[in-house]
């Protein structure tokens, strides 16, 4: 840490009064009169030296007084007290050697031959003062003493406090300690965060994770940690929730779901290539069967094919996920271990592409029932399927979205733009040869010249930027949408999620979960619109429901299916 970021303000000393101020030209006058009437000398002054002994006259005296002779008697010596009054210019001395006590660290006097503070002080100086205290402390002695060694880059301190403070704490920004690191390039304090599982995925108050910041940032060895620890953190985070999704399904009864999905834009031509699909979901005891032709659909791309997705309960977790192919007869098991290669390719497109950060804000989102009719108006009721189903206007609900580029140089940018349009016109990247740039390592931002105090006491929301400075785009769409929900469907909305849960590897099924756990009206939404993209939003409808038993033969890989563990590489 520079001096110049120390949390402590630099000591400032007020000057020592000379021998012969009027305070002590006073004491010294007094005592001597005193003496003089007593028939004593004039009194001897302290030693300074060191003492050899506690007890009888060597007692050290306090400070500021001189010695009295020995004729001299309490009763004198308060009377002469009551005489000298001190002057409005000896409380003045006596309040600075105050305020200096109390600004030095830990209270210490400091400033003066033999400490003293504020120069010699005569009896009438001398009184009680309560013990020096420290100053008060500031937000680093607070809430936040990771956040504190990991934003000074005290790697020492931190692996001490890491054993007994929580790592996953947010700040009054709403940055964790990995943040911070990965912000400001301490490289070692981030890397023994990870070690300690810091969470990765977690956002702070501007909506980026610790990964958005790193790419940023540009350190490719940090940017290709962080992204191995969130995908173990992933599938601990699946492990973890493992028995209570099979408990939930087991309980759940035996049924087949159809389902559909409409993908609609208002951009111009974007519309006309938007896939639709038909789901068809089997479950049995804690089997799933997914049958679909558009298995992902992700940054307006989209995979299609016969395929069908199954989830079996009963095998081990590295085995339990299998993609079939019934156009080419081939399977491919969702792996969770990726080889060193696509870590690097994956390591390539981050930073070479957008930092981007979408929330779908629902602060303010209402319900009103929709309406019908011409003359006279009355609530929007209708069969969606086979379910007889009320009808909703969703309003204010914001799609939020954020776009960095200052990582970026003049060539990535145009080169993104040009595989945007070649999407949007139905181009594949496969055919248009769009193949990852190996990247190095970016030149590290200026060194940062916030102190912690300033950073952390600054106004919540506006907290100082750290890190590179910010090319940010941000954007703002209200979504109108209506939802239909209806009391018939047999299904609760809890199984649902827990069913979807199951097939979250699908992106735009992983959109549907979190826009259903939001507090929607009474019923099963039967069909509703939600935001997949900026541009692109998605209507679903449950068409069809029925409890039914399936032979166990769909829940298995045909004896003729042969295993393609690339077949579907982005899984």
């Amino acid at each position: 840490m520079i001096d110049d970021q120390s949390p402590f303000p630099p000591l400032r000393f007020p000057p020592r009064p000379s021998r012969g101020s009027s305070r002590a030209v006073s004491a010294r006058r007094s005592l001597a009169r005193a003496a003089a009437e007593d028939g004593g000398a004039e009194p001897r002054p302290v030693r300074r030296g060191r003492s050899c002994g506690r007890s009888g006259r060597d007692r050290p005296r306090p400070r500021g007084l001189r010695a009295l002779p020995p004729a001299m008697t309490g009763e004198k010596l308060r009377s002469l007290r009551r005489d000298h009054k001190p002057s409005k210019e000896d409380g003045d001395l006596l309040a600075a050697g105050e305020d200096e006590a109390a600004a030095a660290p830990g209270g210490a006097f400091t400033g003066g031959k033999g400490g003293r503070a504020g120069g010699h002080r005569g009896p009438g100086a001398h009184r009680h003062r309560p013990p020096a205290r420290a100053a008060p402390a500031g937000p680093e002695r607070g809430p936040f003493p990771v956040h504190e060694c990991v934003f000074k880059g005290d790697v020492r301190r931190l692996s001490a406090l890491i054993r007994t403070q929580g790592i996953a704490q947010k700040d009054s920004h709403g940055n964790t300690p990995l943040h911070l690191a990965v912000m400001l390039g301490h490289k070692e304090c981030a890397h023994l965060l990870l070690a300690h599982n810091a969470p990765v995925k977690v956002k702070n108050a501007q909506g980026w994770s610790p990964l958005a910041e790193a790419i940023s940032y540009g350190d490719r060895q940090m940017i290709s940690a962080l992204l191995r620890k969130l995908k173990q953190q992933s599938r601990e985070s699946v492990e973890e929730k493992r028995p209570r999704l099979l408990k939930a399904l087991k309980e759940l009864g035996d049924f087949y779901l159809e389902l559909h999905w409409d993908f609609q834009s208002w951009v111009p031509l974007l519309s006309r290539i938007l896939p639709s699909d038909a789901c068809k979901i089997h479950k049995q005891g804690i089997n799933i069967r997914l049958d679909t032709t558009l298995i992902d659909f992700t940054d307006m791309k989209c995979q299609r094919g016969d395929l069908s997705f199954i989830f079996n309960g009963d095998a081990a977790p590295s085995e339990s996920f299998v993609v079939l192919d019934n156009e080419q007869k081939v399977y491919q098991r969702i792996h969770h271990e990726e080889s060193e290669m696509e870590t690097e390719e994956e390591v390539d497109i981050l930073m070479s592409s957008d930092i981007y950060s979408a929330t779908l804000s629902t602060k303010s989102i209402t319900f009103t029932r929709a309406q019908t009719g011409w003359l006279f108006r009355e609530d929007k009721t209708e069969r969606v399927g086979n379910f007889l189903a009320d009808f909703y206007l969703v309003n204010g609900l914001v799609l939020e979205s954020r776009k960095r580029r200052e990582h970026l140089s003049e060539e990535d940018i145009l080169r993104n733009k040009a595989i945007m349009e070649s999407l949007s016109k139905g181009g594949n990247l496969m055919e248009q040869n769009f193949e990852p740039v190996r990247r190095q390592s970016l030149t590290p931002p200026s060194p940062n010249t916030i102190s912690w105090e300033e950073y952390i006491s600054a106004e919540s929301g506006k907290a100082p930027h750290l890190g590179r400075e910010l090319v940010c785009k941000e954007s703002k769409k209200t979504f109108k949408a209506t939802i239909a929900m209806s009391q018939e469907f047999p299904l609760g909305i809890e199984s649902l999620l827990n069913v979807l849960e199951v097939i979250a590897p699908f992106k735009h099924f992983n959109k549907l979960r979190e826009f259903v756990q939001m507090k929607l009206p009474p019923g099963f939404p039967v069909k509703l619109d939600i935001p997949v993209f900026p541009t692109i939003t998605a209507t679903v409808t449950f068409q069809e429901f029925r409890y039914d038993e399936f032979h166990d033969s769909i829940f298995t890989i045909p004896d003729d299916y042969k295993e393609d563990p690339s077949r579907f590489p982005d899984l």
